[in-house]
């Protein structure tokens, strides 16, 4: 299996999965490791001069060290921003799996380290018979956890981190993402989470309001990504 290489996914949705994808990108390029962003299905786009553009894909693109072409990055983009399976039904667009695999193995020839971003939180339906937790177990890569730190985290977090275990894949470590500043007790959520999640806690990622790419370099500089094993 390849050092550099892991699967993100979240506590929920809107929680900073890209921001954090695209803070480890820079992170590791910043440790002269090539890095690429994958987010293989993306579900919200708009038309930007005759081409369909998802923000989320445009971030971890322009994160990466390496560049490559946005099918190559993203190889479902849909148009309406909504649960993946619902969209996919109304687009009419079958979601492969091994589309994904292939597209994955693919980026592992053009950078060193690759960081695969989920939809969502870990269990959001992609077909009748296809979740993210099923995308992930077929990757096969270890997991980084982005906990959005707001009321309910820790109830959040740790469901995440059984239902990670109970698919018979690695958690790696987990990243604490601001995401409420007026959030009561936010030290001593993280403190209880770190008592009960028995990987690494990568860092904790305060509030940025910097544009990218610079909120990106600030974000990858709170993560030891020597954690990392």
């Amino acid at each position: 299996m390849r050092q550099h290489d892991y699967f993100i996914t979240g506590t929920d949705t809107e929680i900073g999965k890209t921001f954090v994808t695209s803070a480890l990108l820079q992170a590791f390029s910043q440790q002269g490791i090539s890095s690429l962003g994958l987010k293989p299905i993306a579900s919200g786009a708009e038309l930007r001069d005759g081409i369909w553009h998802n923000e989320d894909v445009d971030s971890l693109m322009q994160a990466s060290s390496v560049k490559r072409s946005q099918s190559e990055v993203c190889p479902y983009l849909m148009q309406t921003p909504a649960a993946p399976h619902i969209v996919a039904a109304r687009e009419n667009v079958r979601l492969d799996p091994q589309v994904i695999v292939q597209a994955y193995q693919q980026a592992t020839m053009h950078a060193d380290a690759v960081m695969v971003e989920g939809v969502g939180g870990f269990h959001v339906p992609l077909l009748d018979d296809l979740s993210t937790a099923d995308l992930a177990q077929q990757l096969n890569l270890p997991v980084i956890l982005v906990v959005g730190m707001r009321l309910g985290c820790i109830n959040h977090a740790l469901l995440t981190a059984e239902a990670i275990a109970a698919r018979g894949l690695r958690l790696a470590g987990w990243v604490a993402n601001t995401v409420d500043t007026a959030m009561l007790f936010q030290a001593e959520n993280i403190e209880a989470l770190q008592k009960r999640i028995h990987v690494p806690m990568l860092g904790h990622i305060p509030r940025l309001h910097d544009a990218a790419p610079l909120a990106w370099a600030k974000a990858g500089a709170c993560l030891d990504l020597n954690l990392l094993k």
